[in-house]
């Protein structure tokens, strides 16, 4: 078994910047891929990053550019730097862990989830 917890969430106004963090814990070493999704009500939760444990990565169109996601492999720890924030990136983020690339990837674990609003 793996858990997830993030951390980082909150409230930030539009062009400021917020860091998730994403720490995994138990048997990480079953797990290649981290990666963050969103979900605002009434949608499916949609990928924004994957980080793979060789460093590939993988991000959504919607936030290329803009957000960085990183890893610290002795922290079991994934980041998603955001920056800069727009009012339609507010919506929970999830990590989730699991086998394959990011591209291949099935989530075999999921974090609780941490809220992030953008104020215009």
């Amino acid at each position: 078994q793996v858990q997830l917890v993030e951390s980082g969430g909150g409230l930030v106004q539009a062009g400021g910047s917020l860091r998730l963090s994403c720490r995994a814990s138990g048997s990480t070493f079953s797990i290649n891929t981290i990666a963050w999704y969103h979900q605002t009500p009434g949608k499916q939760r949609e990928l924004v990053a994957g980080i793979s444990r060789g460093g590939t990565t993988r991000y959504a169109d919607s936030v290329k550019g803009r957000f960085t996601i990183s890893r610290d492999i002795a922290k079991n720890t994934v980041y998603l730097q955001m920056s800069p924030l727009k009012t339609e990136d507010t919506a929970v983020y999830y990590c989730a862990a699991g086998r394959g690339d990011p591209w291949h990837f099935r989530e075999d674990y999921w974090g609780q989830g941490a809220q992030v609003t953008v104020s215009s």
